[in-house]
């Protein structure tokens, strides 16, 4: 009986930075960049972007907005609620940031 070797199941980091108004993201798989792009002018369109370029063995997306790590979401899940997953890493890098003023 043959065996398939079975693709590996990636979890994908996406990291999200602002510069000025202007919002660009990069696509990590295992430290390795798999794509970028800039000119976005929120997070969800860059969430949207990003999504929209992974490969399909990408089963789960790590968000990062400012170098905050807001959470691990299943691919779908993303696709489905990327307002609120937007709306969590926003929230989540504003409230560390301010743990770290204080």
């Amino acid at each position: 009986m043959a065996h398939q070797k079975r693709k590996a199941l990636v979890i994908a980091r996406i990291e999200i930075h602002r510069s000025d108004d202007v919002y660009e993201y990069r696509v990590l798989a295992e430290g390795d960049l798999l794509f970028d792009d800039t000119g976005f002018t929120s997070v969800v369109h860059c969430l949207v972007g990003a999504v929209e370029g992974l490969p399909p063995e990408v089963r789960a997306v790590e968000v990062a907005c400012g170098g905050i790590v807001s959470g691990t979401y299943p691919l779908q899940v993303l696709a489905a609620n990327a307002d609120q997953v937007a709306q969590h890493a926003v929230n989540t890098t504003a409230a560390v940031f301010e743990a770290m003023q204080g």
